[in-house]
């Protein structure tokens, strides 16, 4: 599978890091020690770039406070990043500040959104806690939508944040990790439709590979998991994202993309065109990237 052709496309999930500048903790087992070397945005862009990718949306890896600007600042001087999912402490009392401030900084105006790593939460309900949703509140006070990383058991969580918070945007990354490997669809599929019901989500045809055991990764055991989210959010509430370079782990970007265009082959050429680009536009507020 190659490059999806005839269409401006908008990455809206990737990571970079350098392990020379911060450790990835969560880089551990020998599944994923592929992953335990420097990923730089150079290499990034030579592989989307050839792809027929002209945007991307970098997302962050580590809960500190430290790595947000780093992405900022790469992202100021690129001219294929157009949008930063950073983090800060949803908990802090000065939220809103710790927001500003590093829309103060250099990059700044690329900040499109706030994540949290919520599936390592032991806590299955963490999203509801009083001082999350004061958060959350604050995230979407500073015009930024919020990315869920979660598990199939914290989508009902999710979900009432969402329908507590109507003002959020809420953007799905992962479809909420389905159990591809196991190939069952029962209880995510519900869960995600019951995020889905909520017009503040958004769900992100992204990681799908790396939820597949290895070598059953191909569109054909996919195709469940995507076909209910295309259902449930509809082709407008719906983003490409690539999750590289965590998607190597099982396939190179270029195939991913088109593994993804394969996913999305019963829309129709305007749908297609909102799923790999003027959705993450609109959803993110890219400046730079304007929709087709």
């Amino acid at each position: 599978m190659g490059a999806v052709t005839g269409r401006r496309i908008i990455d809206a999930h990737h990571h970079v890091w350098d392990l020379a500048v911060r450790p990835q903790p969560w880089i551990t087992g020998d599944a994923l020690a592929p992953l335990a070397r420097t990923f730089p945005v150079a290499e990034l862009a030579a592989e989307a770039r050839a792809a027929g990718v002209s945007g991307t949306v970098v997302v962050q890896t580590v809960c500190v406070p430290g790595e947000t600007p780093e992405l900022l600042a790469l992202a100021a001087g690129s001219d294929l990043v157009a949008g930063v999912v950073g983090w800060t402490d949803l908990t802090a009392p000065d939220v809103a500040d710790a927001i500003a401030a590093l829309r103060a900084g250099p990059g700044g105006d690329r900040l499109a959104g706030i994540r949290h790593q919520v599936q390592e939460e032991p806590d299955p309900r963490w999203l509801l806690r009083p001082d999350v949703m004061r958060g959350l509140s604050a995230v979407a006070g500073a015009g930024l939508v919020y990315d869920l990383v979660v598990k199939p058991h914290q989508l009902a969580a999710a979900a009432e944040a969402a329908a507590r918070l109507p003002g959020v945007t809420f953007v799905l990354d992962h479809l909420g990790k389905p159990p591809i490997a196991s190939g069952a669809l029962e209880p995510w599929a519900a869960g995600l439709r019951r995020l889905a019901a909520l017009p503040n989500t958004v769900g992100k045809l992204s990681g799908l590979v790396t939820e597949a055991a290895p070598g059953a990764w191909r569109a054909g055991s996919l195709a469940p998991y995507a076909r209910c989210a295309i259902d449930a959010f509809g082709p407008r509430r719906l983003l490409f994202g690539s999750d590289w370079p965590v998607c190597t782990l099982r396939a190179d970007y270029a195939t991913v993309l088109g593994i993804a265009d394969t996913l999305t082959a019963g829309l129709s050429p305007a749908e297609k065109d909102a799923v790999f680009g003027g959705n993450a536009v609109r959803v993110y507020g890219l400046r730079d990237h304007r929709a087709p």
